[in-house]
């Protein structure tokens, strides 16, 4: 039990019981594998975006907050959405909240995490 105890608190996620299977030992590397790759994905999703949200200026990350005109911050935001390859000013947002730079939208998946924003 104390083995088992310092396992989940190290990240274990599964534990086989002896004895087991090929077919189950199989299973558990592939499930394995799939949860890396998840993570991997979502690391490089994170960090493209964070690379993007580094190439804009001050100005363009707080341009509202500036006191610039509204033409200006709307330049700025079409400057942002393209640098951050955002499809939209929705996915702009979702991107923010991604970041942390913002509360995520409602409906968004990252509402889920417990974190705050």
């Amino acid at each position: 039990m104390p083995t088992t105890i310092r396992a989940m608190k190290a990240g274990a996620v599964e534990f086989l019981t002896t004895p087991y299977s090929d077919d189950v030992l199989l299973t558990a590397i592939q499930d394995a594998i799939g949860r890396s790759r998840t993570a991997l994905r979502q690391e490089a999703a994170l960090r493209t975006l964070q690379d993007r949200h580094a190439s804009l200026t001050r100005r363009e990350r707080v341009a509202g907050e500036l006191g610039i005109s509204e033409i200006t911050v709307k330049a700025h935001r079409g400057q942002v959405i393209r640098k951050m390859k955002a499809g939209s000013l929705a996915d702009l947002v979702t991107m923010a909240a991604t970041l942390r730079l913002a509360p995520p939208p409602k409906g968004s998946p990252f509402r889920l995490d417990p974190r705050p924003c």
